[in-house]
């Protein structure tokens, strides 16, 4: 049974048991609620959450553990001898997965029976090219034995969902059983609603930790994985980029040096572009501006983060890359030859970061207390040595801060990147020349042609890895420079 339908099940199970279990309090109190302990809504409340917390949640961990407990039991059936040399288990059970797909596929269009689809012993020729028919990319990889495993994978994924269903339903109706028998005038109904409640949002709140620590474990068993088919001394050492989605791993080269220059590289002009013009503009807006102008230019200037990136990206691709081809290309000064360059996705990117820097300094300008200020008027200073001498370096920290957390907004970016500089991974110091980033090449090894589980897709998470670990350490180092140096005033 498909997800949706199962759930639409147990919520319709667990409205049943609202109202049966709200009908049994107020028969218990003879119908008249004020003997009840609590309000008839927490009886109801109560059978509803025992019985779509727990089925909801079982649901859940089984959708977790189902593909992890077959992908295991399915390698077992797969020899040794089927691995060929530069492949590995999980380049095997990515064709097994993606068979096992296309078998569904075609009983699902009707090219075969769901008895040929389980059957062991069907025609490998036959059921190959009934897969070709389904739309299913069959490769070389496909083997009489990867066909099998497929089938196996298959029907125990089918028998996994129905027991799954069985077990589901089971819970959602027991669940709401439990708490209509406990629909009782003397059953403290809201202290457990309640107490149900907190633990929700406890749950809630819990899910962006869990989720950092499932993005940063898939990262780290993904990054071993390929580290165990490339060598670690060339992708961190070696200075050139160029994968082959045709092999295997062996005739590619991987290294991260040029990308890490080029991410750098345009994350430095771009960060050149907006700390002057971000800094002035929250200087004139917190120090100079009136309330009439402030109220209008703010917010105009924090239209500027919620643009989305692709459209900085056309934005680049379609009036700078042509500004600045006009004045340093051919018919220029001649230094740049294209309309994807450093520079290009540089400017681009240093507009989007304007409104990060200036934000966040504007609010820091403001928190220096007004007696400081005062203070230095009534030394004699103007407001510009005011500014300079006492405002400045009392907020200094939080800015340097504010500049921080900006380049790592910067390192991150894709889409101007793509669009702005280009896909050509070089190491060199000429703004006028394409360039690529890492995060531009995580999207195209993910979109690529080869093996999810090959080096050339697998790359990908070591990049990420790396690039988490650069965005994660500016973010520490920007709280650590705001909380060390932020000065407390009375």
């Amino acid at each position: 049974m498909p997800v949706f339908w199962l759930t639409l099940i147990v919520l319709a199970i667990s409205a049943v048991g609202f109202v049966l279990g709200r009908r049994r309090a107020l028969a218990s109190a003879d119908g008249d609620s004020r003997n009840l302990h609590s309000l008839p809504v927490y009886y109801g409340s109560n059978a509803f959450m025992k019985s779509v917390v727990p089925a909801l949640g079982l649901m859940f961990v089984w959708l977790l553990v189902q593909p992890l407990f077959i992908d295991n039991r399915i390698s077992q059936m797969i020899p040794d001898a089927e691995i060929s040399e530069g492949s590995n288990i999980g380049l095997v059970m990515s064709e097994v997965r993606r068979t096992a797909d296309g078998l569904q596929n075609a009983v699902d269009l009707g090219l075969i029976d769901d008895e040929t689809a389980k059957n062991a012993r069907t025609d490998f020729t036959d059921i190959t090219q009934r897969l070709r028919d389904a739309g299913q990319v069959v490769t070389n990889q496909i083997t009489q034995t990867v066909l099998r495993a497929a089938q196996a994978y298959r029907a125990m994924s089918q028998t996994s969902n129905l027991l799954m269903t069985i077990a589901v339903l089971i819970v959602a109706v027991a669940g709401a059983a439990w708490g209509m028998m406990e629909g009782k005038k003397a059953f403290r109904a809201r202290n457990t609603v309640e107490q149900g409640i907190m633990a929700l949002l406890i749950a809630a709140a819990s899910v962006a930790i869990l989720t950092t620590i499932g993005i940063v474990l898939s990262l780290i068993f993904n990054t071993i994985e390929f580290f165990s088919l490339y060598p670690a001394s060339e992708f961190f050492f070696l200075l050139e980029w160029a994968p082959s989605f045709s092999g295997r791993g062996g005739a590619s080269s991987l290294g991260i040096i040029p990308l890490l220059w080029g991410t750098l590289y345009i994350s430095l002009v771009a960060l050149l572009v907006a700390v002057p013009i971000g800094l002035f503009a929250a200087i004139y807006l917190s120090e100079y501006a009136g309330p009439k102008m402030r109220g209008i230019a703010k917010p105009l200037l924090e239209i500027l983060a919620g643009i989305p990136t692709i459209v900085y990206g056309l934005f680049a691709l379609l009036t700078i890359g042509p500004i600045l081809l006009s004045v340093f290309g051919d018919n220029g000064l001649g230094w740049m030859q294209g309309q994807r360059a450093v520079l290009t996705a540089g400017l681009a990117m240093g507009i989007m970061l304007i409104p990060f820097v200036s934000s966040l300094s504007d609010d820091i300008i403001n928190a220096v207390p007004q007696a400081m200020r005062d203070g230095s008027y009534g030394l004699g200073a103007t407001k510009s040595e005011t500014i300079k001498q006492v405002v400045l370096p009392a907020a200094l920290p939080g800015i340097v801060g504010a500049i921080l957390l900006a380049a790592s907004r910067a390192i991150g970016e894709t889409m101007i990147v793509v669009l702005g500089a280009g896909a050509a991974a070089r190491l060199s110091l000429n703004p006028f020349e394409a360039m690529t980033t890492v995060t531009a090449k995580i999207v195209s090894q993910l979109t690529g042609d080869s093996d999810f589980a090959s080096p050339e897709a697998l790359v990908a998470f070591a990049l990420g890895m790396t690039l988490f670990i650069i965005t994660l350490g500016l973010n520490v180092f920007a709280l650590y420079i705001v909380r060390k140096y932020r000065e407390q005033y009375e």
